[in-house]
């Protein structure tokens, strides 16, 4: 962990700007923002309209004028002024006054793993337009780990997956740091567009909105397993006609869409395993992986990397929130350093 967490005790407040959801963690109040990372914009004057759930909600349903953007891509800021701008809504002016009222306001952000210089120079500065006197990055395979109570500090090995929105990082993790990792640009997104390309393609459909999450409608009833319905009641609009339409979708066949994408998690993992150090990949076989993430909640996708990779697999109790209530461990200070003694001659 490049960030001590003396330094992290002393930050106010923690941020997790992900591709899909925006969370907040105060020090002393807990989790405070939990919203989805969309704003719409009013075209012609530039104003702000709505962010989170609301503006969500207007993918797809808006009139020329507004546009709904949204200002994380892949776990980026791509969009620094937006970014601020709806960060500060989300917090709204009560919170903000609170934050503002701190002598020396101190920030901590998530930021993926192997990200660039400009990705951790579009966090700092979107931090510093809160009102941020100095920000910490922490990487989001260590804080996720933190919060999904595993022992990061030991010297023994610990596997974790992060299944975001627009990819996966996997790491194996020692002594507080990342011993090996890779990051696979596969995600929910990625998965959700597998199951509209097949749906288009093998049924002539398309879904009605970006907003609605197509694999949620397509694997209702766990679908994705093998004990699952052998189909499922899709409606959507007809490419050719553009008429609405309901079809009969064979599940078997989505979740084979699905598992394309997936391979290259499968291969990551591989290379990480690879990567490791022997006596470590001997821990593993007891602990095996941990997943955390909002895409980990995915139907059947921890049987098949069981199947896949012959560990253990299990899923955090709060997968989507497990890197911010990590970082917040670590503000509120619940986080114990191991200490050690150096041998003296």
């Amino acid at each position: 962990m490049t960030v001590s967490l003396e330094q992290l005790r002393r930050c106010h407040v923690a941020v997790d700007l992900g591709a899909a959801r925006t969370r907040v963690y105060v020090k002393g109040a807990g989790l405070v923002v939990d919203e989805p990372s969309v704003a719409a914009v009013n075209t012609r004057t530039g104003a702000l309209i709505a962010v989170g759930t609301f503006a969500e909600r207007m993918t797809g349903r808006t009139p020329d004028y507004i546009r709904v953007v949204r200002p994380v891509s892949g776990g980026t800021v791509v969009d620094i002024d937006m970014a601020q701008r709806m960060l500060r809504h989300l917090l709204g002016e009560k919170l903000r006054r609170a934050l503002r009222r701190k002598p020396r306001l101190r920030a901590a952000a998530c930021t993926p793993h192997d990200a660039d210089p400009l990705a951790q120079r579009a966090a700092v500065e979107t931090m510093v337009g809160l009102g941020a006197r100095r920000v910490e990055l922490v990487d989001t395979l260590i804080a996720a780990a933190v919060g999904c109570g595993l022992p990061v500090e030991q010297p023994t090995a610990t596997m974790i997956m992060v299944c975001g929105a627009a990819a996966t990082q996997v790491a194996v993790l020692s002594l507080g740091s990342i011993v090996t990792a890779q990051r696979i640009p596969v995600g929910g997104e990625a998965i959700d567009h597998a199951v509209v390309q097949h749906l288009r393609h093998a049924h002539e459909l398309m879904l009605p909105s970006q907003a609605v999450r197509p694999l949620q409608l397509a694997l209702h009833g766990n679908g994705i397993t093998d004990e699952g319905p052998a189909s499922t009641l899709i409606h959507g609009r007809d490419v050719a006609t553009g008429l609405a339409r309901s079809v009969h979708v064979d599940t078997a066949a989505v979740r084979d869409a699905i598992h394309t994408p997936l391979t290259a998690v499968l291969d990551g993992i591989g290379k990480v395993l690879r990567d490791c150090p022997p006596d470590l990949v001997a821990d593993l076989t007891d602990r095996g992986i941990m997943m955390v993430g909002g895409s980990a909640l995915l139907p059947g996708l921890d049987q098949m990397l069981r199947d896949a990779t012959g560990m253990p697999v299990a899923i955090a109790e709060r997968p989507d929130v497990c890197a911010v209530l990590g970082l917040g461990a670590m503000l509120e200070g619940k986080v114990a350093p191991m200490v050690l003694n150096p041998l003296t001659g």
